[in-house]
């Protein structure tokens, strides 16, 4: 018999029905966590953990990366960003420097408070009766 884990319920239901623009969202506060696990295990010399944490944060900026549409010119400029933070989470990770993750950190945070504001507009949008969809 299987036992159930309810917090693994709720977050396998909230990933299957978030939105695309919920779904990014939840990316950026992901590459956050992980920025910040792997800041706390370069101050404990845990370079295990660094090196896992930071793997997923790369991970997620990939997955960033994979979904932009290619055709509008802000897509190509956050593919730029995105490629930069890529390659400073490698620096960070080679020199174990927490510097470099909290410029990335800044970064990742400023993206995702643009994006919940875009969200936020979208939802006023859409209770207004305007349409609109992220």
């Amino acid at each position: 018999m299987a036992i159930n884990n309810p917090y693994q319920t709720y977050q396998n239901n909230s990933v299957s029905t978030a939105s695309p623009g919920e779904l990014t969202l939840m990316l950026y506060n992901g590459c956050l966590k992980f920025i910040n696990q792997a800041k706390q295990a370069m101050v404990s010399k845990n370079i295990e953990a660094r090196n896992t944490s930071i793997l997923k944060a790369q991970k997620i900026v990939q997955e960033l990366m994979v979904t932009l549409n290619m055709d509008l010119k802000v897509s190509q400029n956050m593919m730029a960003l995105y490629d930069y933070i890529n390659r400073r989470l490698i620096e960070a990770n080679v020199n174990s420097d927490t510097a470099i993750l909290e410029e990335v950190e800044g970064m990742v945070t400023e993206f995702r408070d643009t994006w919940k504001q875009v969200i936020q507009m979208n939802r006023q949008q859409v209770h207004a009766g305007q349409g609109g969809q992220v």
